[in-house]
């Protein structure tokens, strides 16, 4: 009697298989192991079952319905995988053309070689006079910029490399203080180094783009390219 059992159960388990599911997957071990188990654990109960309250169609099919829920999320996630490894490749070819160029990012340094250096300065709702205090190692403001009104978005300036007292300033790196007020107000604005894209990488937290200052910035966090 139990061996009449198990051959109807095991016989009435392959064709659910089959009809949920159809043909065993082979194109992932992932999935195949998953099968595999549910299978074995399956086959175990269906053995070890009464056979004076066997379990019915309907138990045999629900659970059936859940190894097909499993399988489709297994393929769903290494679609998802798949997915995600060709955009970040197709980004980083993209990021890879920024190499050699310039760009805009957060930051508050400028450098001369003697006659200035490039920076920037990011306005949300724009200012009616805008004013950069550009200082030394010790803090001490060497020249200071006046501008008048701004609009909101990124301004790009020059400092030609000057101090106030007419003399050219030291080579090398200085920083800057950018003060903007609309109708006497202080507004937001925040300070945008310029540096060269010299390489990209890719990693877990995504593609960077690394700078010639040695700073390591998103692509999303670039302002303007040069």
């Amino acid at each position: 009697m139990t061996t009449t059992v198990q051959s109807t159960s095991n016989a009435a388990s392959q064709a659910l298989l089959d009809s949920v599911n159809g043909k065993k997957n082979t194109t992932t071990s992932s999935i195949n192991a998953t099968q595999d188990r549910f299978m074995t654990l399956l086959v175990t109960q269906m053995k070890n079952q009464d056979p004076l309250n066997p379990m019915d169609n309907a138990q045999v099919t629900s659970q059936m319905a859940q190894l097909s829920t499993v399988t489709g999320i297994d393929k769903l996630n290494n679609t998802l995988e798949s997915l995600i490894g060709s955009v970040q490749t197709g980004q980083s070819y993209q990021a890879s053309s920024m190499i050699g160029h310039n760009v805009l990012v957060a930051g508050n340094q400028v450098s001369t070689s003697g006659t200035g250096g490039y920076f920037g300065v990011d306005l949300p709702i724009g200012a009616d006079k805008l004013s950069v205090a550009i200082k030394d190692s010790a803090g001490s403001t060497i020249r200071t910029l006046v501008m008048g009104a701004q609009n909101a978005g990124t301004v790009p300036l020059s400092w030609d490399g000057f101090a106030d007292d007419g003399s050219v300033a030291k080579t090398g790196s200085y920083k800057f203080e950018v003060t903007a007020t609309t109708a006497g107000q202080s507004v937001a604005a925040d300070g945008l180094s310029y540096a060269q894209v010299m390489s990209i990488s890719n990693n877990a937290n995504g593609i960077k783009l690394n700078l010639n200052n040695l700073a390591s910035v998103n692509t999303s966090d670039v302002k303007e390219i040069f």
